[in-house]
């Protein structure tokens, strides 16, 4: 099952509490990740600190979100900008040391240990949604939180949701079959509508189609 998240920005009121929700999900992950915890033991700070918890470390900062939002118009207007998880996604790409991982449930994330910290995902994200974080100096991107995005349950308004991406077999559609645009046995060999379609091959309706003015 492939899921994302749908914006909407009619109802987004530029609260920011989506950012500051993601800023903090992404701060307990951080917290919980190997290379920061050796990365802090080994400072000199917390070397002779066994006591410090990294939990404590935890935080808002919407600057480290990983959304955006875009404000226009003297702020009349809020654009949420989120991952869009793509299927072609440049950010794995181009990673040389196969730090990106798409999940099961569709949604692509950084292998922390993986992660050099090169900046090419950071370059080549189309959206900007992805940076370095200045504690671990590894790529910071949207996962989804695993499935249950923190950014989608505490937006007020609805204006981000959880959605399913469903993809349609284009050889079952209208589309391909024919249907809804006119059969073979309506064209001719030049792309002009036969009597059947009523058009000529001037452009014109021919008799059946009786459009007033056109007759001579």
């Amino acid at each position: 099952m492939n899921i994302f998240i749908k914006t909407n920005f009619d109802l987004c009121t530029g609260c920011s509490i989506c950012q500051l929700a993601c800023s903090m999900a992404l701060s307990i992950e951080i917290a919980d990740c190997p290379s920061r915890s050796k990365k802090k033991a080994e400072t000199e700070d917390f070397k002779d600190n066994s006591s410090y918890d990294l939990q404590d470390s935890c935080s808002y900062n919407p600057r480290l979100a990983r959304l955006r939002i875009v404000h226009k118009r003297e702020n009349l207007y809020h654009i949420p900008i989120v991952c869009n998880q793509c299927e072609n996604a440049y950010c794995m790409n181009v990673c040389p040391a196969g730090a990106m991982e798409r999940d099961e449930g569709g949604w692509i994330y950084v292998h922390m240990e993986r992660c050099v910290g090169c900046g090419l995902c950071v370059e080549y994200c189309p959206h900007g949604l992805i940076y370095i974080h200045p504690e671990t100096g590894k790529s910071v991107k949207c996962n989804m939180c695993h499935g249950d995005p923190a950014c989608v349950k505490s937006c007020p308004t609805g204006a981000l949701e959880l959605a399913k991406k469903i993809t349609l077999d284009r050889s079952d559609t209208d589309m391909d079959s024919g249907k809804g645009m006119g059969s073979d046995s309506d064209m001719n060999s030049d792309g002009d509508m036969n009597s059947d379609g009523n058009m000529d091959s001037d452009g014109n309706m021919n008799s059946d189609g009786n459009i007033p003015g056109r007759q001579e």
